[in-house]
């Protein structure tokens, strides 16, 4: 409802208000600075002489300068163009995955996929003695303080069942 209000006082008397914008005549621009004018030189011949007289002098230095450029030896790489890594990562294939053609064949040495990464935290914390920080770290390729960051910040689910409230049950 406000715009409609706001529209009528908007379009009210707009083609008057426009004509009345156009007819008006348009402001005298401000007088210019005498050095700014374009034909200042046309005041004074000499000047115009002077630019366009030839020097002799600084045309025989001029034919003097000699500009010598050389491009720096190209370098032909080796290989026909093909771009190899520099570094090659090394790979290591997938402990579990039960997904089949979903799961991740095989990871960069130094990483661990999600479901390696939720198993190790499940083994660890089911068997804390056996599944230690060291092993965990030699078994998958990964370095012992990432290994312990990971046991340290990371904790997997646990499930727990709270028996259901009865009106029926005894309470003693």
């Amino acid at each position: 409802m406000g715009g409609r209000v706001t529209r009528v006082f908007r379009t009210f008397n707009v083609e008057n208000r426009a004509r009345r914008e156009i007819s008006k005549e348009k402001p005298t621009p401000a007088p210019r600075h005498r050095t700014a004018r374009l034909d200042a030189t046309a005041d004074h011949p000499e000047v115009k002489q002077e630019i366009l007289r030839k020097d002799d002098r600084l045309l025989t230095l001029l034919k003097d300068v000699y500009v010598e450029s050389r491009d720096p030896p190209v370098r032909v790489k080796d290989g026909g163009g093909e771009h190899l890594p520099c570094k090659q990562e090394e790979k290591r294939l997938t402990k579990l995955g039960h997904l089949g053609a979903l799961d991740v064949k095989e990871v960069s040495k130094g990483k661990i996929s999600i479901v390696e990464a939720l198993t190790l935290l499940n083994n660890h914390k089911l068997h804390p003695q056996i599944w230690t920080a060291e092993k965990i770290a030699a078994e998958y390729s990964l370095e012992l303080k990432d290994v312990n960051s990971l046991l340290e910040f990371f904790i997997p689910f646990t499930v727990q069942e709270f028996p259901k409230k009865t009106p029926k049950a005894i309470k003693s």
